[in-house]
């Protein structure tokens, strides 16, 4: 199941992409740098919401299990 933290972290590494493209397109160093910042912080909080999503399945696992 998806996650707020997977959302949240796909949607900024997307702004993040486009800023970075349009700091290119208008030749902006300085957006480019805040776009691709961005866009890392989005791919590290995503693989935070994956690790969270792999702890919760192996929670839910353990608790079903017949003991």
């Amino acid at each position: 199941m998806i996650n707020e933290n997977q959302v949240k972290g796909k949607l900024k590494e997307i702004g993040g992409k486009i800023q970075e493209e349009f700091g290119d397109a208008i030749d902006s160093t300085t957006q480019e740098a805040k776009g691709k910042a961005t866009k890392v912080e989005g791919q590290a909080q995503k693989k935070v919401g994956d690790a969270q999503e792999k702890v919760e399945e192996k929670l839910d696992d353990v608790t079903r299990r017949p003991h």
